[in-house]
């Protein structure tokens, strides 16, 4: 890029991170023509689906939807086997894209980045990795994801344990036999509901240590009579996807993005605008059963439009959801103590499953309420809680993430005059756009605090193409510095509150409210996310582009 002076950069773009957001960071700088680096600290790209290998671990929504669409070539060669693919699966769509956009010499594995440093004077950024090496650009990105800095369980011993012990997060690449084993589990969300099901059919035996319960909708039922609106030839169930099938997916991309595009969270179903007081218990039972039937997230997404922000309506469904699971579980106490009692349903990123409560019906699957006896400590052979000692062959932490800011802690980020990122963040993030920092110039975030998360890769192609339109733009008007200014930042931050003030899941504990009791300082709730549609966000960040980055200083 064009120089004022100041000293040249070893890059023009240094990347953090070789997920979907590194590698679509990636390709555009390609396409501008700049000297791009991406950092990793695993042995290959994928991000989330390179280090979550855990059994049983695929996607929530359809595959279909969960990929980029910048490319027809890309969309017309790449074939999706399943409708909700598996981790492996994923993970070669990746490599497959890597491989198709040409990104592999641009990205370096191996490297974890400790440091990121602004030096005013010579308008760049410092990267330092976890050897000492160090790392020069002009324009930082980073791509360190959502859910991406794992954290243990805040009990005594954690370490303890002499054998196998894994978090879902890091799992091993060879295969991990449980045949025969006395498996131990701390954890029932997300990862968990997915593994759990899994272990259980090998196992000698298999105890679940759970906290808290999740309210979890089935990703495999029977297909309802009616067909979809979109799409009407593919089966709903989550099974293979033919050659023919896979043309009919093909034939409707358009028309699906046209869709996705329009929807609150960017996934195919839409919401409802059907008011949950104009029907009688009748209709509002048959609405829910027809929901209920469909896979993939209509149960949560296409709901009545109450649901999320009126605790009565939400009290009503949430009645439905509990008969729905207690039906499926033999065991009363089991049963009961299944069903999440410290939040409605929906007011929680509500995770997908495949037989898991059908899991607690097996003789070797044991639940074990933490919250009626907690666990003292892990020990050498297993885990004592405040009635007995129990012991494992193996245990597994699937015990999530230190999430949305966690992974912007565990590097030291410094800004203008020695600004921290912490301690800029210490009362919750402050952001422009969720793409920006007051005080750290020439530094973007793809999936940062305060963007519009859902769909993770429609998110991400907007946020990295947003990234890219402003870097360009620099570049094409020689600029060498750009900032958020405080107005920007007070403005847009007091926005993305406002959008929070109504909705049943800011009043939860949850990882999308900065909450972990498994970190320190982590137990006050925050808004960590655009609370929005993600149309309205994206019509919002247009606008500043198009006002030509209004709220920025730049020179």
């Amino acid at each position: 890029m064009g120089s004022v002076g100041e000293s040249q950069p070893d890059y023009d773009v240094l990347v953090i991170g070789a997920g979907l957001s590194g590698c679509y960071a990636c390709h555009r700088m390609h396409q501008l023509n700049l000297k791009v680096k991406v950092l990793e600290a695993g042995t290959s790209v994928g991000g989330t689906w390179y280090w979550n290998r855990y059994p049983g671990a695929r996607f929530d929504s359809e595959s279909y939807t969960y990929a980029f669409y910048f490319s027809q070539e890309i969309l017309d060669e790449w074939k999706w086997t399943e409708h909700y693919a598996p981790q492996a699966e994923t993970e070669r769509y990746i490599r497959f894209l890597c491989d198709r956009l040409g990104l592999w010499d641009d990205i370096q594995f191996n490297t974890s980045i400790t440091k990121a440093h602004w030096i005013e004077q010579d308008r760049l950024w410092q990267l330092t990795d976890a050897s000492g090496r160090t790392y020069t650009s002009r324009f930082l990105i980073t791509g360190i994801g959502v859910l991406s800095n794992p954290t243990l369980p805040n009990v005594p011993g954690v370490t303890d344990f002499k054998g196998p012990a894994y978090h879902t997060s890091r799992w091993p690449k060879d295969p991990v036999s449980f045949e025969g084993k006395r498996v131990g589990i701390i954890g029932t969300g997300a990862t968990a509901i997915q593994a759990i099901p899994v272990i259980a059919e090998t196992a000698k035996s298999l105890t679940v240590f759970q906290r808290t319960p999740n309210w979890v909708i089935t990703r495999q039922q029977k297909r309802p009579d009616r067909p979809l609106n979109h799409l009407q030839a593919i089966p709903l169930r989550n099974s293979n996807i033919s050659p023919e099938e896979m043309e009919l997916i093909r034939t409707g991309y358009p028309q699906m993005l046209e869709k996705i595009n329009l929807t609150r969270m960017g996934f195919m179903h839409s919401a409802s605008t059907d008011s949950i007081w104009d029907s009688t218990p009748e209709m509002r039972e048959a609405f829910w059963e027809e929901l209920w039937a469909l896979p993939g997230f209509p149960f949560w997404l296409s709901n009545y439009k109450e649901i999320l922000i009126d605790e009565k309506a939400n009290d009503l469904v949430t009645e439905f959801v509990a008969k729905k699971i207690k039906e499926r579980v033999h065991d009363p106490w089991t049963a009961d103590k299944l069903v999440p009692k410290n939040h409605g349903f929906g007011t929680r990123r509500v995770p997908m499953e495949t037989f898991y409560y059908e899991a607690y019906n097996r003789p070797n699957v044991r639940l074990v309420d933490l919250l009626e006896t907690p666990i003292e400590r892990v020990t050498a052979d297993g885990i004592t809680t405040s009635q007995e000692e129990l012991k494992f062959d193996m245990l597994i932490y699937a015990t999530g993430f230190d999430a949305v800011t966690g992974a912007f802690d565990a590097i030291d980020f410094r800004g203008t005059d020695n600004h921290s990122l912490r301690d800029e963040w210490k009362d919750g993030p402050r952001t422009y756009l969720g793409l920006t920092v007051e005080h750290f110039p020439n530094m973007f975030m793809s999936m940062g605090p305060h963007q519009a998360y859902g769909n993770i890769p429609r998110s991400i192609e907007y946020a990295v193409g947003w990234i890219a339109e402003c870097i360009g733009y620099c570049q094409n008007q020689g600029i060498t510095r750009i900032e958020a200014t405080d107005q920007g930042v007070q403005e847009w931050t007091d926005h993305v509150h406002d959008l929070g003030k109504n909705l049943l899941s800011n009043k939860v504990d949850s990882w999308m409210t900065g909450v972990n009791k498994n970190v320190a300082g982590k137990q006050k709730r925050i808004v960590a996310r655009y609370m929005g549609a993600a149309p309205e966000f994206r019509e919002k960040c247009n606008g500043v582009a198009g006002g030509g980055y209004e709220l920025f200083s730049k020179r």
